[in-house]
């Protein structure tokens, strides 16, 4: 196998974890008077983290509101995590044979990279009981975020492999471009959070309908 260490994203790509910030969103805004948004809205604004995820919320655009007041964004966002916290994996699932493949390669390091908070990190990988799976858990709150390298290259340290042996598989434009800067090769996936972009224009290795279809890439010698 040429990979020694497999680098996976979550949200989008191991988990569809869409329903659970989309119910926490809601409510938060409502609480701060500000209109509900739809799921299909909520689809599109995920992959930079649950604070940028409100900003767009109380924004009800993509484009994030540079005049709403601090006082305001402060307080939905404290909102949002209380309401989050009590949601998470609730409604999650994993996506169709994540648990397969993931089994299939329990004797090759792995990690998961995502933009995520720790604390809901490992509240959402227990409750979907995932956290056996991995040797290495990096999150947004541990430095920097995805696009940039950093908390791939501190993954492979962790997993004390090169970054050149490793393989990063993910959904968005986050995970490829952060794969790019690291210079470790990107399985990206079309099924996930891409916010509406067409991930063939930004040139990943290899690019991929279901999950599954991952296994022949990893197993190249």
């Amino acid at each position: 196998m040429r990979y020694q260490g497999i680098l996976f994203d979550l949200d989008g790509t191991l988990v569809d974890s869409a329903h659970d910030l989309y119910m926490a969103l809601n409510l938060t805004l409502t609480e701060v008077a500000f209109p509900v948004v739809s799921r299909t809205q909520v689809l599109e604004w995920v992959g930079n983290g649950i604070d940028v995820l409100v900003l767009r919320g109380l924004s009800g655009s993509n484009e994030i509101n540079a005049e709403l007041p601090p006082r305001l964004v402060a307080e939905a966002q404290e909102r949002f995590a209380g309401h989050y916290r009590a949601l998470v994996g609730q409604y999650s699932l994993l996506y169709a044979n994540v648990e397969t493949v993931l089994a299939a390669f329990s004797h090759v390091p792995k990690a998961v990279v995502t933009n995520k908070s720790r604390e809901f990190t490992l509240q959402l990988l227990d409750s979907l009981n995932l956290s056996q799976h991995f040797d290495v858990v990096v999150c947004g709150d541990d430095g920097l975020k995805k696009p940039a390298a950093e908390p791939l290259l501190s993954a492979c340290q962790q997993l004390n492999i090169d970054a050149q042996d490793a393989i990063m598989v993910g959904d968005s434009k986050s995970d490829i471009l952060a794969a790019q800067a690291a210079e470790i090769p990107v399985i990206a996936l079309k099924y996930g959070y891409n916010q509406g972009l067409d991930l063939a224009t930004l040139n990943p290795q290899y690019l991929c309908e279901g999950f599954l279809d991952i296994i022949p890439i990893l197993n190249q010698p």
